[in-house]
């Protein structure tokens, strides 16, 4: 059985559906995760600020919109008057939902349930579709079975006994169409995986039912070597195993969701990444097959501050990186990267976070902060015995300030920080310098 997750581009209109529908009728049995349609979910987020900031008209003008444009894409997805009826009547019982909100005080829970609308409205429209063409498909509904725990965990026990009852209930049905991004918390609230997160619904429920295969569906032909944003001539990377994918997914790679790959690692479930409109294209697979002597790729994360701390004791300072430890975890700041000595430690975190955690460090150190900076990471088989590839790296970027490097936590990546007015060039310099001389 396979897990397939399609993104708000693959289903963005009613075509699109269309053609998804077709993809997933390949013979086997499927789960189908499918992500809230286009941009509905950034629309639904800007509904939410209208109800903070008590714009009730703004919010219902938006709202008439999206009615608008819904009804438009249903008229085109079915040729049944019947289904067309019950499509609207789902857009206008989610949309109802969401300006059930314009009153009274407005929460981040509020928020939750609004933005949840998006794929209930999409799964939704699938789900009839499929049922209008005579498909045997059944509505596995997220909110039946997805569920966190007070950790905000996937809780995985629960997940596995809710999917698999369902499942044995429909021995016949081949496909199952379920909803990303959504699901209930320990209390039972509607809750959700974060932004990105219908790749780690798709990765959760492959691991709940031990998927032959989890395959995540976008719009470009598998993860490429480079950012393709800012850099020409990039290809796409055919192979990578899991700690490489999951480094490229955290410093910036934006086809997949970081938290994605833990869930199909734990159980060996190989992560197919491929294209929904070229969809004979390999694309990349992602699996715990270790490819040597390559370096595969690089990413970039923006938005990071960089953080000098030197302990004001200069020599045999014990409880010198104890404390500063304790200063991140005290105020859940997450550390990207760490480079250390005996009296004095450098982080790269991410430039939103509490001040509170620099006055806690200047009680016994100095500390330097430099803003405006990006991590730069560069990833493939970099163990220490590589001889050169380090080398390769920091001559590509000679000519670039750095201002820290991160190697020997992992041999899978080199990270770099420098200033996010020279990633492009850094990017640009590592794709003419590291990969043409990979054989």
């Amino acid at each position: 059985m396979k897990v397939m997750k399609f993104g708000g581009t693959s289903v963005g209109t009613a075509e699109r559906m269309k053609h998804v529908a077709s993809l997933i009728q390949d013979g086997e049995r499927n789960i189908v995760v499918i992500s809230a349609m286009g941009s509905t979910t950034n629309v639904l987020v800007d509904i939410a600020n209208c109800f903070y900031h008590k714009e009730p008209d703004e919010a219902k003008r938006i709202l008439e919109q999206m009615r608008q444009a819904y009804a438009a894409e249903i008229d085109k997805l079915y040729d049944s008057p019947d289904t067309k009826d019950k499509a609207l009547v789902l857009i206008n019982q989610c949309l109802d939902t969401v300006w059930s909100f314009a009153k009274g005080p407005f929460t981040i829970f509020d928020e939750k349930v609004i933005v949840a609308q998006g794929e209930l409205m999409s799964a939704g429209m699938v789900a009839y579709y499929l049922e209008e063409q005579g498909v045997a498909a059944i509505h596995l509904p997220a909110l039946d079975f997805m569920r966190i725990t007070k950790d905000s965990e996937p809780d995985l026990e629960y997940i596995e006994h809710k999917l698999h009852m369902r499942l044995d209930a429909y021995p016949e049905i081949q496909i199952f169409i379920t909803e990303g991004f959504i699901c209930r918390n320990a209390f039972g609230e509607i809750d959700n995986l974060l932004r990105g997160g219908s790749d780690y619904s798709a990765s959760i429920i492959g691991a709940a039912i031990h998927a032959r295969e989890i395959q995540i569906w976008t719009d470009i032909d598998g993860l490429h070597n480079n950012d393709p944003r800012f850099v020409r001539q990039t290809v796409p990377v055919r192979q990578l195993n899991f700690d490489e994918a999951a480094k490229l997914a955290h410093f910036g790679a934006k086809i997949l969701h970081p938290e994605c790959i833990e869930p199909a690692k734990r159980y060996n479930i190989p992560v197919r990444l491929l294209n929904t409109f070229t969809p004979d294209a390999p694309g990349t697979l992602i699996s715990n097959f270790a490819e040597k002597g390559r370096i595969k790729a690089v990413a970039a994360k923006d938005g990071i501050t960089y953080i000098k701390i030197l302990s004001t004791r200069v020599y045999l300072n014990p409880e010198f990186l104890n404390r500063v430890f304790d200063a991140f975890a005290r105020y859940k700041v997450p550390v990207d990267l760490i480079s250390t000595s005996e009296a004095s430690v450098s982080v790269a975190v991410e430039e939103k976070f509490t001040m509170e955690v620099i006055h806690t460090l200047e009680r016994f150190a100095t500390v330097q902060i430099d803003r405006g900076m990006v991590i730069v990471c560069v990833v493939g088989d970099l163990e220490w015995q590589n001889i050169g590839f380090e080398a390769r790296i920091i001559n590509a970027l000679k000519d670039i300030p750095i201002r820290m490097i991160s190697y020997g936590g992992s041999s899978s990546n080199v990270s770099l920080v420098l200033r996010a007015s020279d990633k492009v060039r850094a990017l640009e310099a590592l794709n003419s310098r590291v990969f043409f001389e990979n054989n």
